[in-house]
């Protein structure tokens, strides 16, 4: 709309005649006639005075398209937002995802090797064995852990070449047979001495 007919409009919707509002901004009524018929135009001061009069914006009565443009770019940034929203809320819920799957990961892990501990505790031997009142103490593991108290370091060395690791039964039995014989040689060198004496 042309400012000519604006001025017309804004005129007749405060029920203003040509004369009152050509009194209002000090011009002749002639004046207000020519911009309405759009032969000349207000300058800034006279336009500021209409403005102030009909209570409208320069832009509003000059018909600049500010308005639109300024509900236009309000309406991009309020579609720029909700697309920012949308790709945030995406990424949080993916960013969820991989934190649920890295705990879920990490308790199943910390499942098996609970079971696998649980299983190497049981794959474990131990014999108390006494000869000639000393005490022997062993724990062998599957995990290859070698535990003894009173062994001499010889005991120590004939044990550990009879031990297989992986079979603990077989180890458990081959001690035993060498805490047998070794019951038996001190038995027979005891005899022995005794007999000389």
């Amino acid at each position: 709309m042309d400012l000519g007919n604006k001025i017309f409009e804004l005129r007749k919707s405060h029920n203003l005649s040509q004369e009152q509002l050509a009194e209002k901004v000090d011009v002749a009524r002639q004046t207000i006639s020519k911009w309405e018929l759009g032969e000349t135009a207000p300058d800034i001061k006279q336009a500021q005075t209409l403005s102030e009069i009909f209570g409208v914006s320069l832009d509003e009565l000059t018909g600049n398209g500010i308005k639109n443009a300024v509900f236009e770019k309000v309406s991009n940034t309020e579609r720029l937002a909700g697309m920012a929203i949308k790709i945030l809320k995406v990424l949080g819920v993916l960013i969820l995802i991989s934190i649920a799957s890295t705990v879920i990961g990490i308790i199943s892990l910390t499942s098996v090797r609970q079971v696998h501990e649980t299983k190497l505790e049981k794959n474990i031997i131990t014999i108390n064995e006494t000869v000639d009142e000393e005490e022997y103490y062993i724990a062998i593991g599957s995990d290859r852990s070698f535990e003894s108290k009173g062994l001499t370091t010889e005991m120590k060395a004939d044990i550990l070449e009879m031990t297989d690791f992986s079979d603990l039964n077989k180890t458990y039995e081959n001690i035993k047979k060498y805490f047998i014989l070794l019951r038996d040689s001190t038995v027979t060198e005891t005899t022995t001495l005794e007999a000389e004496n």
